[in-house]
């Protein structure tokens, strides 16, 4: 409106300027203010013209970038970083990647052995338990994947796999655990004891290579699968292969979580192993000496093995019990089958609670971390453990724990575990030299822990 009005006010002036000259020859001066006022006039025309071209660019160059940002191709699109326990980086077309890891120290002490018995593990020992880093992520498609490695004694690989899910049907390819057992499969980070129950370690549980299936239905888990061997043990010569499948029931009964499981392992030795040995520490990994002990039992063909699990999960407390066998087929000899179980119970002494999810034990989520001013989450455990390897002619030696635990989470993905064992043994007569037949020992456990 303004640069219209200035339009006008020119050819007005231009109109009647001749007809001003000749009428009043002697009003030069009001002539020479009105020259002025037109070439004012003509100075705010130009500056408007500029602005407006100004304007004219400003908003090219915002429709250029609206076109550039719609046609962007899709690997160029905005990520996102969520931090849960490490940084967790996740793309709009289907990518993520996050590290893992965790770094264990332990420290342990063995007493009250038998003065018979000269081992160098007993008194104070230590060692750095695990130090695994490694990514997992997402991929388009609903494909996935995992890569860890333990850093110990070289590079060792744990978890290496690719993975597909659509809806409740997850499949696996690659290095992975086969289906054990509830505490088994739990991660070590979130174990009520510096170790685990002394089957799982007697019966050589371990990751293998393989090809596996999770389906989900309603409060039922069907997992099952087909391996062979570990990662570090598969050779030309190697042939040996398993199927271990697991079933789980989890439901809520008033507020509490009940978990119900069982699972089978069928393994066939192949043609280069032709001996199995069960054997245990006592339940302290930093000492090497097994007081429970087959040696190699030869004449081995196949291995059956099958457990039974069941969990309880009601606020603050919670209880859990594991049943384990496992059979040794042999050619023409007697064919041992040992056993080994145990349970445990544990309450909060904080607003905290053991966390459950597919299957499995998780770590805790602190209620009231240390960080805004609480105490973190403590927690007492105890157990009894139970590994019977004496069977068909085989002594190994029976093992029973009496076991006890703290443990302090003062914020989340880092612990602080302390646990006391006593353990007793029977028929156990020169299983290490100088050995009695019954004796006990006294085992302290700690653990410093993080873990993302």
């Amino acid at each position: 409106m303004k640069l219209k009005s200035h339009l006008i006010a020119y050819f007005t002036l231009v109109a009647v300027l001749p007809v001003h000259a000749v009428a009043a020859d002697n009003a030069s001066a009001e002539v020479t203010a009105l020259v002025e006022r037109l070439n004012q006039l003509e100075q705010e025309l130009r500056d408007l013209r500029s602005q407006l071209t100004a304007v004219e660019l400003k908003q090219k160059d915002q429709t250029e970038r609206v076109a550039i940002i719609k046609d962007s191709p899709d690997d160029e699109s905005p990520v996102s970083i969520k931090w849960n326990g490490a940084p967790e980086i996740k793309g709009e077309s289907g990518w993520s990647v996050k590290p893992k890891g965790r770094v264990l120290y332990d420290f342990a002490n063995l007493s009250s052995v038998p003065s018979t018995i000269d081992i160098p593990g007993e008194g104070f020992s230590s060692e750095a338990r695990r130090l695994r880093f490694g990514i997992q992520g997402t991929m388009p498609g609903g494909f996935g994947y995992k890569l860890i490695a333990d850093y110990l004694d070289g590079v060792v690989l744990t978890d290496a796999y690719m993975s597909y899910q659509d809806g409740p049907l997850k499949i696996i390819i690659g290095q992975q655990n086969t289906f054990q057992g509830l505490e088994e499969l739990s991660s070590s980070n979130d174990t009520s004891f510096v170790e685990r129950s002394a089957f799982t370690d007697a019966f050589g549980f371990e990751r293998r290579v393989g090809l596996s299936a999770t389906y989900n239905l309603g409060d039922f888990m069907l997992e099952g699968g087909i391996f062979s061997d570990n990662i570090d043990d598969l050779n030309d010569g190697n042939n040996s292969f398993s199927v271990d499948g697991r079933v789980t029931y989890a439901t809520l009964v008033d507020d509490a979580l009940i978990h119900l499981g069982s699972s089978v392992h069928i393994r066939d030795l192949g043609d280069e192993i032709d001996s199995i040995r069960y054997r245990q520490r006592p339940l302290v990994h930093s000492v090497d000496t097994r007081f429970i002990n087959t040696d190699q039992i030869l004449g081995a063909e196949d291995e059956l093995s099958y457990g039974l699990e069941a969990a309880v999960i009601a606020g603050r407390f919670h209880m859990a019990a594991e049943t384990h066998w496992a059979k040794i087929n042999r050619v023409e000899l007697a064919d041992p089958t040992f056993f080994g179980g145990s349970i445990e119970a544990g309450y909060f002494l904080t607003q905290d609670q053991r966390e459950y999810k597919g299957g499995v034990f998780k770590g805790v989520k602190v209620s009231n971390p240390v960080g805004n001013g609480g105490t973190g989450a403590w927690q007492i455990n105890l157990r009894f453990d139970r590994l019977d390897l004496v069977d068909a002619g085989i002594v190994g030696g029976e093992q029973d724990a009496y076991m006890a635990s703290l443990i302090w989470t003062p914020v989340n993905n880092v612990r602080f575990l302390l646990d006391y064992g006593h353990l007793a043994y029977s028929n156990a007569l020169d299983i290490v030299e100088g050995a009695p037949k019954d004796f006990s020992v006294n085992v302290l456990g700690a653990r410093t822990q993080l873990s993302f």
